[in-house]
């Protein structure tokens, strides 16, 4: 069966701790860990160690790849791209997305599928490059990534499909995905509503079915093509006031695979006595999360 996961990015800015934690409440098969400017997220031992005792397992690593994340690791984007796959195989996940190079790493770019094909050899661990999209400059497309913002062309054995970036790029997702056959080895389960030629520039990561993505007709594909990888939540849920409303999108977005994944059962009832009592626990006497900086809300 087709495992559904959580990445920890869905609860940004909140840490690696409070995502394992939300991922098990919710009733989520496994978390995808987006390595960050925070520690434990490169910390193999911890990692397994929430794992163990959230009974979660790690089914993904995300290389990091955001502005914060710059000096992670050094600045060698290979480097980062070995080191999240030598974290992967020490924590038995499966998969490292990846993004397409910045055409401005010059070095990385040329050599970049050289780089991937190696270090899954080395590794063990599928690299899935991710579809990116272009960049929109007042009005005009910037050529930001190379050899392009699409895996789509890119002599890759594994991709990871992103909905919302498929909606920056004015694709359609089940397209999409059909004419990347076997090579769809990892979802992002999300959404997205609009396109930059409908000037919208935000990556949104919406909940799912809240966008314009045909994303249920491609989960449905993807079970009927025999797609053998995982299919990970990453929405965005700053918006929330609280845990309690945080949780509540992680349930629907989990409920929205299970129904169009075909699996009957809900994955969160059985866990609803303890996710309040675990919930509860996080919360201050004003209803919001101990610690959480309340402007994100």
């Amino acid at each position: 069966m087709i495992r559904v996961g959580m990445s920890s990015s869905c609860v940004y800015p909140l840490g690696l701790e409070r995502a394992f934690a939300l991922a098990e409440d919710a009733g989520y098969d496994g978390i995808e860990v987006m390595v960050t400017n925070e520690d434990i997220t490169r910390d193999a031992e911890a990692i397994r160690a929430l794992s163990e005792r959230h009974r979660m397992p790690v089914l993904s690593v995300h290389a990091p790849v955001l502005l914060l994340t710059h000096f992670v690791w050094g600045r060698d984007p290979a480097v980062k791209l070995r080191r999240s796959a030598e974290l992967a195989a020490a924590i038995g996940a499966e998969t490292v997305v990846v993004h397409p190079p910045f055409r401005w790493q010059r070095g990385y770019a040329q050599n970049f599928l050289t780089i991937v094909r190696e270090t899954e050899q080395d590794s063990g661990v599928d690299i899935a490059v991710e579809n990116m999209f272009p960049w929109a400059v007042r009005g005009r497309t910037m050529a930001a990534y190379s050899p392009g913002w699409s895996p789509e062309d890119m002599d890759c054995d594994h991709v990871t499909l992103d909905f919302s970036h498929a909606s920056l790029s004015g694709l359609n997702s089940l397209e999409l995905a059909r004419r990347l056959g076997p090579r769809l080895q990892h979802i992002h389960l999300c959404d997205g509503s609009r396109s930059q030629d409908e000037n919208r520039v935000f990556d949104e990561h919406l909940v799912p079915g809240h966008g314009a993505q045909p994303v249920a007709e491609t989960l449905r594909f993807a079970v009927e093509n025999g797609f053998a990888g995982h299919v990970v939540a990453e929405i965005n849920t700053r918006g929330a006031k609280d845990d309690v409303e945080r949780l509540m999108l992680l349930e629907e977005t989990l409920q929205f695979a299970r129904t169009h994944l075909g699996q009957n059962r809900t994955g969160t009832d059985h866990l609803r006595g303890h996710r309040h009592r675990s919930i509860r626990a996080h919360l201050t006497p004003d209803g919001h999360n101990d610690g959480e900086d309340q402007r994100d809300g």
